[in-house]
């Protein structure tokens, strides 16, 4: 938000300089980002003089240029050499003596130098208007008015404006400080703090009624939905002249960033920034039947902002519609292309009202409209403003437009608000701001902050809260805004603070994360990050009422929240094939969501590996070696080995969209599953190369890893054992099954089983195949013996023959 140093001097009863201005704004919470100064005219034509041009004769040596004595009034006339075609003598001009600076229109500044052009010398520059920022002309120089005398600077001829900009970065609760006076009443409730007294009173504008015109206008209003507009002001005013705005109203505009546009738009944007009231304008002849209605219209119906797009309109749009029920205005939005201020307009109809917050939220995001009336009624406006708001705008275009009221202010507002009332102790407000505050600072602070004081004694306060403080609800807001005004700077700082450490739960789930994030991304995984919103059409094989259904979808393709990682992926791997890029490993840690009920919903988090295309590029070396099962699988095997979650059991299943798929568990918890991705699902993103999948139960692995006693271990003292079997068996056995049934044998000592070798021939027998398998075995307290290790290879063997039939090979 901005704010002009000059304007809100208007409102204060002291005037503090800039740079004090800024310290006072920060202390009660309304922090300077900067402090800039505004020029109407860059420069302000600093050093610039009025001249009387005494002598004017041709160049010798240039048939455009012109040689002339200048009076400047201060001694000896100057010599300029000009290239004005329309110079003569008698003129009175603007003057660059050597030494000033001119800013152009466009170009950058040039500072004058005594100079010598084709032979002749010149001591300054005779100024085109667009030359020194004035305007845009450049046909000749500027000729001024000849009873001007040589000497006037141009500044005080001119008077450029000249002003301090405050860029505040205002905090979304402080509605009431949009506002120049809004922010005039934290200086003054600062001031009267600090100075313990209650003298600093905001000082409105004076307010001159414009005359009555001779001809009564009346325009009805009726105001259907009283829960979106609660009060609704207006008022007729005739006999307008629409034209440019007086340059003080437009210099004030400009430097606040704002457009000056007419006297009429300009004065609704004036009064905005000055009270924090938004009003509208709107062209009288265009309101038919005599009246405003404040309703709501059928859903599609079309309506012509001022921009000239045409927008359908929503249930839930509050509009402005005259009494043929034809749309004027969307309410505290936007304006209609048809209704607004002309250069004919000599009537007009002005609003002032109040809007609930939430509907024109929902409205100005739905049509993308952020106008400053918006994101105030959206934040909540002061409603007990719009009459003075109303007011002050019809004095301003009775004086600025030769405005004349042909009706009374017609004031709409069926159920006034209570004021909030908030009860609050003393000792509380020491407790909660941790300062000790005297009950007599803290009225002084909140009556010259506009609270009434209802009640109180010397343990408590009761406080009415005034209508421009919207965001004060609760006692706690009314601590902030004592220790705001008073400072927060004031609070003291003690010498010892008592706390007690926080006891961080394990495993810390954000350093797991990260740490299984640099592990993929070190094996050339890149991270991706898909929209958990997407396309319902996927999902055709899942009920459809467990899916989380968008109420406001964005479009037809994001209608629902994923119920499953593997499609929104595939949508990625597709986007990167279709630009060549083949060789893919991504990784995401994302979130699904189910519906459970009514009003019941779930969101799970996974971490999900996608592979595609080569392991690595193709050259001389070695041929291309697509990604496969095992590849994939090294890479789960791995992430769980970082993770040292002990014993995973590998299981075959059936899976949508996955073929074959296994699912993966972990002391009875299933925590992954993956594979292939089946030929329908990869036509159905038109992708014609295998596509690898592993999705983690991220919950379930952050479960797993809370169970266990510890997660680092020393470096063993003792040597492993390692045996080696060569296993006969039947071809369908998995050795997902030899390493299930090698762990039935109940021993701590086992550590680790490794299939290195697969062989199958005839002389096996048929139907047969033989696995060769390692055991590693460790004791963590000794060396073990030969016989120990025997004994536990013969159990080994004992149950691979007993449980799957398994011959040993000798």
């Amino acid at each position: 938000m901005t704010i002009s140093y000059n304007w809100l001097c208007d409102y204060l009863p002291v005037k503090p300089a800039p740079e004090e201005l800024s310290v006072i704004l920060t202390a009660v919470g309304l922090e300077v980002e900067s402090l800039e100064k505004f020029e109407s005219v860059k420069g302000s034509l600093e050093g610039l003089v009025i001249g009387e041009v005494l002598h004017v004769e041709k160049h010798p040596n240039a048939d455009k240029l012109r040689l002339t004595k200048v009076n400047i009034g201060n001694g000896e006339p100057l010599s300029i050499v000009c290239g004005a075609p329309n110079v003569a003598v008698g003129q009175k001009v603007v003057v660059a003596p050597v030494g000033a600076t001119i800013y152009p229109s466009s170009g950058e500044p040039l500072t004058m130098k005594k100079a010598k052009i084709r032979g002749e010398e010149s001591y300054g520059m005779i100024c085109a208007e667009d030359e020194i920022g004035l305007g845009e002309s450049h046909e000749g120089i500027l000729v001024l008015d000849a009873s001007l005398q040589p000497g006037m600077t141009a500044r005080e001829l001119f008077q450029p404006a000249q002003d301090w900009i405050f860029v505040i970065g205002l905090t979304p609760n402080h509605i009431d400080a949009m506002s120049h006076m809004g922010v005039a009443r934290d200086i003054c409730a600062y001031l009267n703090n600090h100075e313990h007294t209650q003298i600093y009173q905001v000082r409105k504008p004076g307010i001159h009624a414009a005359s009555p015109a001779a001809q009564a206008k009346e325009t009805g209003i009726e105001v259907k939905n009283t829960e979106a507009c609660p009060r609704y002001c207006g008022q007729t005013i005739t006999g307008i002249r629409v034209g440019p705005s007086p340059s003080w109203m437009q210099h004030r505009l400009q430097a606040i960033g704002v457009r000056p546009i007419n006297n009429i738009v300009d004065i609704t944007n004036y009064v905005l920034h000055e009270t924090g009231q938004p009003l509208h304008a709107f062209d009288a002849a265009a309101i038919k039947g005599g009246k405003v209605i404040i309703q709501n219209l059928p859903v599609g119906t079309p309506f012509t902002t001022l921009d000239g797009k045409e927008r359908k309109l929503d249930a839930g749009d509050l509009m402005i519609c005259d009494g043929e029920n034809n749309p004027l205005c969307i309410a505290g939005v936007f304006g209609g292309m048809h209704s607004g201020v002309k250069d004919t307009t000599t009537e007009i109809f002005l609003e002032s009202a109040l809007f609930s917050a939430t509907g024109i939220r929902k409205t100005s995001v739905r049509h993308g409209l952020r106008t400053d009336a918006a994101v105030r009624f959206e934040k909540g406006a002061d409603i007990s403003q719009a009459p003075f708001a109303l007011e002050r705008a019809v004095a301003l275009m009775g004086e600025l437009a030769h405005g004349a009221p042909a009706s009374g202010v017609t004031d709409v507002y069926p159920s006034p608000a209570a004021p909030t009332v908030i009860e609050i102790t003393y000792q509380y407000i020491n407790t909660l701001s941790g300062h000790q505050y005297a009950p007599d600072k803290v009225r002084n602070i909140l009556c010259s902050l506009g609270f009434t004081v209802q009640s109180e004694t010397d343990t408590h306060l009761r406080v009415a809260v005034p209508p421009h403080k919207t965001d004060i609800s609760i006692p706690a807001d009314i601590v902030e805004e004592v220790m705001r005004i008073d400072g927060l700077d004031n609070i003291p700082i003690p010498a010892f603070v008592n706390m007690v450490p926080s006891r961080q739960a394990q495993p810390d789930k954000e350093r797991v994360k990260e740490k299984i994030a640099d592990y993929l991304a070190a094996n050339g995984f890149s991270e991706i990050f898909t929209n958990s919103i997407t396309n319902s059409q996927y999902y055709k094989h899942l009920r459809q009422e467990d899916l989380v259904k968008m109420i406001n979808n964005l479009s037809a393709e994001l209608d629902v929240m994923r119920p499953s990682m593997l499609e929104t992926g595939l949508e990625r791997i597709a986007y990167n094939l279709n630009r060549r890029n083949e060789d893919l490993l991504f990784f995401e840690f994302g979130k699904t969501y189910a519906r459970e009920g009514a009003g019941q919903y779930t969101e799970t988090e996974h971490l999900s590996l996608y592979l595609t295309g080569q392991k690595l590029p193709e050259n001389w070396m070695h041929k291309a070696q697509p990604v496969d099962f095992y590849y994939l699988k090294g890479y789960v095997q791995n992430i769980l080995q970082q993770l040292a979650l002990p014993a995973p059991q590998m299981t075959a299943v059936s899976a949508h969209g996955l073929q074959p798929a296994f699912e993966i568990s972990v002391n009875g918890t299933v925590i992954a599953v993956l594979g292939a991705v089946d030929s329908q699902k990869l036509k159905a993103f038109d992708i014609k190369q295998a596509v690898w999948y592993a999705d983690f139960y991220w919950a379930a692995i952050l479960q797993q890893l809370q169970t266990k006693e510890s997660f680092y271990e020393e470096i063993p003292k003792f040597p492993a054992v390692r045996r080696d079997l060569a296993l006969v068996l039947d071809k369908h056995v998995t050795f997902a099954a030899v390493e299930a049934t090698a762990r039935t044998v109940k021993t701590s000592l086992l550590q680790h089983i490794n299939l290195f070798d697969v062989f199958e021939s005839e002389k096996l027998g048929a139907g047969k195949k033989s696995y060769a398998v390692s055991f590693t075995f460790r004791d963590k307290q000794k060396t073990l013996t030969d016989q120990e290790t025997d004994a536990l290879m013969n159990k080994l063997v004992k149950a691979f023959e007993t449980q799957l039939q398994a011959e040993i090979r000798k």
